[in-house]
């Protein structure tokens, strides 16, 4: 108990608020949907939304004591390791034996009776946690002058299995998100900083360079057969694919600019009765929009930038490298998560299907961004029972 008074309430608070908000929206936007599509109780999806919400406080908790030194075990790292393989090669051989289990194009979820597990957010964790071991464990290869990746085959070379059996599922947005944490981790670790700045201005010529194909190529039309070439085009020309793959994002814009500054009062929402599809799920922060307008959306943005902002700065204070590698991979996971639902919703870059942290319905990202947030909590009070020794 005596590690309650090292509790970081810059990052419980936020965390516990938008739990709240979550919640309230979760059941604001799926109340009429779940009703009139499938014949739920209208407060069905709530109820599940706050077991859990309960049950990542509970884990929260649990890691918020756990000792992280734990994750460095080879055996603790096989068994991430092996279920998270396990659980992806299993939806890769699905998605390509079952095509009926796919939902928009993609199979990311394994149903267990009523409990659905999407092991994309297991990947996640998993690489933040076998990167940060990898990377401070050799330091000394990092800051080497002859340093060359050859030296770090193992570790890129089981990541980047962890990104293609992602994207062949075919989860895009995961991918990235994945692909994102590695590289602001390596970037992180010690190595020269023209690496840094070379990954940075490749990625932005080839996102400059795609976005200037989806505005002024024609694709062929056996392409614009794809589910994923379709979400593309949408991106750039909504209103022409309004019927299409452009029906979310328009109805989304049409959402915020009905809400205005301060929004149309909370549960009075017109986009979610039937016009945006499943609205409690990637694409709520438009109904928060309407609802609660743009301060509204904006509170809620701003505490997750606000945690973070935090993340990152635990990361630049700790002491040991391993902790430091673990707040950069959780930072930059809800960074580029927020960044692809905001960007998804405002239509300035395709759908793929990402949740917004904490405000989504999804039991598998609220319990990982949960265990997520007791590993920061634990970090904090480590930092801060060391600064107490310290000045005592």
């Amino acid at each position: 108990m005596k590690k309650l008074r090292y509790l970081d309430y810059y990052i419980l608070v936020p965390y516990l608020i938008l739990i709240a908000i979550g919640v309230v929206m979760v059941y604001s936007a799926s109340a009429y949907w779940i009703q009139n599509q499938y014949g739920q109780a209208e407060t069905s999806v709530m109820i599940r939304q706050i077991a859990f919400a309960v049950a990542g406080f509970m884990i929260a908790a649990f890691f918020y004591y756990f000792k992280l030194d734990v994750f460095t075990h080879p055996r603790a790292q096989k068994i991430m390791w092996i279920a998270t393989f396990g659980l992806l090669i299993y939806l890769t051989v699905l998605s390509h034996f079952r095509p009926s289990a796919a939902v928009n194009g993609a199979t990311a979820w394994i149903q267990l009776g009523p409990i659905h597990i999407q092991p994309t957010e297991l990947a996640k964790m998993t690489v933040i946690l076998y990167l940060a071991h990898m990377f401070s464990s050799r330091q000394k290869t990092l800051v080497d002058p002859d340093f060359t990746f050859k030296r770090l085959s193992q570790p890129l070379l089981m990541v980047g299995f962890c990104i293609l059996l992602v994207f062949f599922q075919p989860d895009t947005g995961g991918a990235a998100i994945i692909l994102g944490i590695t590289v602001v981790m390596l970037a992180a670790s010690g190595i020269k900083v023209i690496y840094g700045v070379s990954w940075a201005g490749l990625l932005a010529v080839l996102l400059g360079a795609g976005y200037w194909v989806l505005s002024n190529v024609s694709f062929p039309k056996s392409w614009q057969q794809s589910y994923q070439v379709r979400r593309l085009l949408a991106a750039v020309h909504p209103f022409a694919m309004r019927k299409l793959e452009g029906n979310q994002v328009v109805n989304s814009l049409v959402a915020i600019a009905h809400g205005g500054f301060f929004g149309v009062g909370l549960g009075n929402s017109s986009q979610k009765l039937g016009y945006l599809p499943e609205p409690y799920t990637d694409f709520i922060l438009a109904v928060i929009s309407e609802e609660l307008g743009m301060v509204g959306a904006l509170v809620v943005v701003g505490l997750i930038f606000f945690l973070i902002l935090r993340f990152y700065l635990i990361g630049v204070r700790a002491k040991h490298t391993y902790q430091a590698l673990i707040a950069y991979g959780i930072a930059t996971m809800m960074l580029i998560q927020t960044v692809f639902n905001v960007g998804a919703v405002l239509g300035l870059i395709p759908v793929t299907g990402v949740t917004l942290p904490f405000i989504s319905y999804g039991g598998s990202s609220l319990l990982v961004l949960s265990a997520a947030m007791g590993i920061m909590l634990n970090i904090s009070a480590q930092q801060q029972r060391a600064k107490a020794k310290k000045e005592a």
